[in-house]
C-alpha cells in the first residue's frame, strides 16, 4: 500500500473530486479526514471511507473562515497526531458569464472560495507538518488556470492564483521536505459540472449522455474525465513516488487544451 499509516486531510471531500480521492486514498492504507460544510454527505463519505481503508473522520468546515480551518486542524492532530497530506480541492464555479457581467461581490466569493481557502489551509496545516518535517500538499487548480474557456473568468483567475501559490509555497517548505504541487483537472463528471453546463437538455435526453457525447468531440482521448482520473495524479503526489518532486502540475484533461483530432 503506498499510503500505509499516513493521515490525509481532503477538502471538500464529501462529493466528486474531494471524494474520488478519499476512496483512492483508503483503498492504500490512508486515513482521510473529510473537511467539508457538507454534513449528511460528509458523514456518508466517511462511512464509504471507513469500509474501504483505515478509520475516516469528518469534520464540518467552511474552508474559507480561518477560525474553522484552524479548529479543523487542531481536531486532525487531537485524533490522529499528525497531517502527513493535504489535498486543498475544495472550490467552486458558475455558469459562464460575461468580465462586465461580473459583480464586485461575485468576484470576491469565487476568489474567497478557489484562493483564499488554499492559503487558510495551508497556514493552518503547515506548521504541524514542518515540526514533523515531512508533508505533501497537492493543490486542485484547473485547466481554466492556463487557458481560456467557458468557465467564468473569475474562476480562472482565482485558479491561475492557485498555481503561483504552489510554486511559492514549494521553495518556503522544501527545506522541511514539505513537497507542494498542482492538479489541473479539464472536464470532470461531477454534480458542480453538470449544474454549470449550460446543457439544454431535448425531451428524453440524459444530461450524462449530453456531457459525454460533448466533450468526446472536444478532447483528444474521446471521453469526459471521472474523479478516478484526478485521484490517480493526486495519489502520485501523495506518495513516495514523487518524493522528488515538487512545485511542478499535472494537466488531468485527457489531452486538453490540445484539441482533438477530426
Amino acid at each position: 500500500m503506498l499510503l500505509k499509516d499516513k493521515v490525509a486531510v481532503v477538502t471538500g471531500g464529501a462529493k466528486g473530486i474531494g471524494r474520488g480521492i478519499g476512496l483512492k486514498f483508503a483503498s492504500e492504507g490512508c486515513s482521510v479526514v473529510v473537511a467539508d460544510i457538507l454534513t449528511s454527505e460528509g458523514n456518508q463519505t466517511v462511512k464509504e471511507l471507513s469500509e474501504k481503508g483505515p478509520e475516516a473522520m469528518f469534520v464540518k468546515c467552511d474552508h474559507t473562515d480561518s477560525r474553522q480551518v484552524q479548529d479543523m486542524a487542531k481536531k486532525v492532530i487531537s485524533k490522529y497526531g499528525k497531517i502527513d497530506i493535504l489535498v486543498n480541492n475544495a472550490g467552486g464555479f458558475g455558469p459562464p458569464n460575461p468580465f462586465l457581467n461580473v459583480t464586485e461581490e461575485e468576484w470576491d466569493k469565487r476568489i474567497d472560495l478557489n484562493l483564499k481557502g488554499v492559503f487558510l489551509c495551508v497556514k493552518a496545516v503547515a506548521p504541524y507538518m514542518m515540526e514533523k518535517r515531512s508533508g505533501r500538499i497537492i493543490n486542485i487548480s484547473s485547466i481554466a488556470a492556463i487557458t481560456a474557456g467557458p468557465a467564468d473568468i473569475e474562476y480562472g483567475s482565482a485558479k491561475g492564483g492557485v498555481l503561483s501559490l504552489t510554486i511559492n509555497l514549494c521553495l518556503e517548505l522544501a527545506p522541511y521536505n514539505i513537497t507542494v504541487n498542482a492538479i489541473l483537472p479539464g472536464g470532470i463528471l461531477t454534480d458542480m459540472f453538470r449544474a454549470s453546463s449550460g446543457v439544454t437538455l431535448g425531451e428524453n435526453e440524459e444530461i450524462d449522455t449530453v456531457l459525454h457525447e460533448r466533450m468526446a468531440k472536444a478532447v483528444p482521448l474521446g471521453r469526459i474525465g471521472t474523479p478516478e482520473d484526478i485521484a490517480g495524479a493526486a495519489l502520485f503526489f501523495a506518495s513516495e513516488l514523487s518524493s522528488f518532486v515538487t512545485g511542478d502540475r499535472i494537466i488531468v484533461g485527457g489531452g486538453l487544451p490540445l484539441m482533438a483530432p477530426h
